[in-house]
């Protein structure tokens, strides 16, 4: 079946050699942890680059939209740790979609993702949205899993590592998400599908590999 949720958190950075240790610490022993236990959210994943800049990428999925302007996560991200602080104070190249799940497809995850980031023309989103939705089936493709429309909002989509008062270029970005079960079918499904698709509203595409995931039902049995 398509995701059951309805809204996803996606944010990538890169991070200096030297603080990765900490960073990854920080990520698998307290952060997924913390997010995932907030009212809403569903899971959250870790992926690491195969072929893809920024090198590191997380997908929160929440049961709606809504729950990412939520007071619990709003509360959430007025009050981070201390060790979280120390760590986002140490992103580079930040990406961040607070965004809508607007159309998906297939069955479960894949091990590889595919992340192609898209800037819609003004006046032009209906019908790039009808367009991708028309390359979506992942049953025509061995090795694919699922795919995904997520649609950020501006409003929310603000890096955590931007000054008060700015506005990121990338804050109304579309994400299509492609799973699969290794890197050639993610890329083949780019290359023929959503390239010429999306033209030059392309950003960038690159693929990541699954580092691990959690769900609000781990947290539950732990």
């Amino acid at each position: 079946m398509p995701l059951a949720a309805k809204g996803m958190l996606l944010t990538s950075m890169d991070i200096d050699p030297d603080d990765e240790a900490d960073f990854n610490q920080w990520y698998d022993r307290e952060h997924l942890a913390e997010r995932v236990a907030i009212e809403g959210f569903v899971e959250a994943r870790r992926y690491v680059a195969v072929d893809a800049a920024p090198k590191y990428l997380a997908l929160y999925s929440t049961q709606s939209f809504d729950v990412l302007s939520s007071p619990a996560y709003r509360a959430a991200l007025a009050n981070q740790t201390e060790w979280s602080n120390r760590n986002i104070a140490k992103f580079k190249n930040m990406i961040r979609g607070v965004a809508r799940i607007t159309a998906s497809q297939g069955q479960g995850r894949g091990a590889v993702l595919g992340l192609v980031r898209i800037r819609p023309r003004t006046g032009e989103q209906a019908a790039l949205r009808q367009d991708i939705a028309a390359q979506f089936d992942p049953t025509s493709c061995v090795g694919l899993i699922s795919i995904h429309l997520l649609e950020s909002d501006p409003t929310l989509s603000r890096p955590l590592t931007d000054p008060p008062g700015v506005t990121s270029p990338g804050a109304s970005d579309w994400f299509v998400v492609i799973e699969g079960t290794d890197v050639a079918p993610v890329k083949a499904a780019f290359s023929e599908r959503f390239e010429s698709t999306v033209g030059t509203q392309l950003i960038s595409a690159g693929v990541y590999k699954l580092l691990w995931d959690l769900t609000k039902s781990d947290l539950a049995a732990s």
